[in-house]
């Protein structure tokens, strides 16, 4: 059991018979009476999410959790398959159930695949991938010099807000935990 204190960001819990991914945290402590922990979380089975309260001193289930780097392979409609680097063994996961995470995914990519009782149910993206820019529209001469921002899609899919000077073709890093552009490649 944990304290729902410790519930931070990325902290994955049991709830209910049902697994969590905490994906924001707030505290709340109010002039008289206990602390509140407020929590939005994705259900990692179903990819739902929830808000719940807790009051500070009350405990959850702890997850035990077992970690495989892997490679992104591919994915088949709805389900992207994942390869352990060390067994060969492959493993799919459902898009409803990565949720963002599966915009910046790219053939060949390391991730690290999360498993609960031998059940890959989610993955770890590095900080940041690289991603070629499938479309942008034309910067207008002048425009470049007051950090004027413009959406440009990638190989992925993904649409990020970028500067100007980026056009089709460029190679882009972008931050996966934020979905913001870092530089270009």
């Amino acid at each position: 059991m944990i304290d729902v204190n410790e519930l931070r960001k990325g902290v994955t819990f049991e709830l209910d018979g049902n697994l969590y991914k905490v994906l924001e945290y707030y505290f709340n402590k109010p002039g008289r009476g206990n602390a509140t922990i407020r929590v939005k979380a994705r259900n990692l089975r179903t990819g739902s999410t929830i808000e719940k309260t807790f009051i500070s001193g009350n405990q959850v289930a702890e997850a035990r959790l077992d970690f495989h780097n892997s490679t992104y392979l591919y994915t088949d409609g709805d389900t992207y398959y994942f390869m352990d680097i060390e067994t060969f063994e492959q493993y799919g996961i459902s898009s409803h159930v990565l949720g963002e995470a599966a915009g910046y995914l790219k053939e060949e990519l390391q991730v690290k695949l999360t498993f609960y009782n031998n059940e890959a149910i989610d993955i770890e993206l590095p900080t940041s991938v690289d991603l070629k820019v499938t479309e942008a529209e034309m910067a207008v001469k002048g425009d470049t010099a007051t950090g004027v921002t413009k959406k440009v899609t990638v190989e992925t899919g993904t649409k990020v807000d970028v500067p100007y000077f980026v056009k089709e073709g460029d190679t882009i890093r972008v931050d996966t935990r934020t979905g913001a552009y870092v530089t270009r490649v």
